[in-house]
């Protein structure tokens, strides 16, 4: 039997990996309180550094495993909540199983919806969340692993189209839906059928949550049609984001 080793200023050690025993809130940087993502339950991380304030350890900067995302955890919050783990493999799939798994993520997405929320940059755990941590934990719900921001999903994907005018024939569900300016994408929707996407949206030209719009028109309201303005491209999951480093 092999005894369990947790997280503790004895057991720090840089390159070490580790598995999540609780959820936490990940930050930009050492001094920061800007959220900039989440790593619920049963995450697994690599720790790179440490930051120490008056020589006690008061933030670690982390690798979560399943997506590569850099950022830095309260190390307050991590002791005696993080379990060593030896080694890390992400599970891969391929693309007729993920295809099989889309109607499980839509309704995971949709059951995401009727719960009170609203939009939480950084929020990938729920009932808050940003718009592609809604789309990272969707696609994670079925145990397929996308990269965390919008930008990195749109790259991730294979893309189906970037002429908004021939998208109509070419979606199917599960597709993902970029905007944003020509130079970026900043938002990414979950495209449920017919045009209709769900997302999760700010105040600002948003919903302030999880709403579903449609992509074509009519009867597009001020939100969808300022979406549908920013359009860029409609991308397609055929595989499971694989790190490289571990």
């Amino acid at each position: 039997m092999t005894l369990e080793v947790l997280l503790t200023k004895s057991s720090f050690v840089v390159g070490s990996l580790w598995k999540l025993r609780i959820n936490i809130d990940g930050f930009k940087n050492e001094h920061s309180e800007e959220l900039v993502t989440q790593a619920g339950i049963g995450r697994s991380f690599q720790l790179l550094a440490y930051f120490k304030n008056t020589k006690i350890i008061d933030r670690v900067k982390v690798r979560l495993l399943e997506d590569d995302y850099i950022c830095w955890f309260k190390f307050s919050e991590l002791v005696h909540n993080a379990s060593k783990i030896e080694a890390w493999n992400s599970e891969l799939f391929s693309q007729e199983i993920i295809m099989n798994k889309i109607p499980d993520i839509l309704a995971w997405a949709s059951a995401a919806k009727e719960i009170s929320n609203q939009y939480l940059w950084g929020g990938t755990i729920g009932p808050d969340f940003d718009c592609s941590g809604l789309v990272q934990s969707a696609f994670a719900s079925a145990g397929i692993w996308l990269p965390r921001d919008a930008y990195q999903q749109e790259k991730f994907c294979k893309n189906v189209g970037l002429n908004i005018e021939c998208l109509s024939k070419r979606l199917i569900p599960g597709d993902l839906l970029f905007f944003g300016s020509s130079e970026k994408c900043t938002h990414v929707g979950l495209h449920i059928d017919n045009g209709f996407y769900i997302h999760s949206s700010g105040v600002r030209n948003g919903h302030n949550g999880i709403e579903i719009d449609g992509l074509f028109p009519p009867g597009l309201g001020n939100i969808a049609s300022f979406y549908r303005s920013q359009f860029r491209s409609a991308g397609r999951v055929i595989s499971c984001y694989q790190s490289g480093k571990t």
